[in-house]
């Protein structure tokens, strides 16, 4: 999965058969706040979205930033995976 950071518009993106799915960011201080995940109908199935947000966490990892997901479908995605992700959370942030 090829996910492009539009950091102009504060997203990071992919282009599915001409839909583009995004989840939102602002960053500050070496974390990334992942504020909203829109994905449009088309492709919405439950095994994209989680493989795009892996996608972007990983994407987050490699370029040793922290992650406070601010969204709710994030959140969740990491409180189910909470042992992979667990380190990229910032000191005080538990979800």
């Amino acid at each position: 999965m090829e996910i492009t950071d539009n950091s102009f518009l504060r997203q990071f993106e992919i282009n599915v058969d001409g839909h583009l799915a995004k989840i939102e960011y602002s960053s500050q201080e070496r974390k990334v706040f992942l504020t909203k995940l829109v994905i449009p109908e088309a492709i919405e199935q439950e095994g994209f979205k989680e493989s795009f947000i892996k996608a972007v966490l990983n994407h987050i990892q490699d370029q040793n930033l922290r992650v406070v997901p601010t969204s709710p479908h994030i959140a969740g995605f990491l409180r189910k995976n909470r042992h992979q992700y667990k380190e990229m959370l910032p000191v005080g942030i538990r979800i």
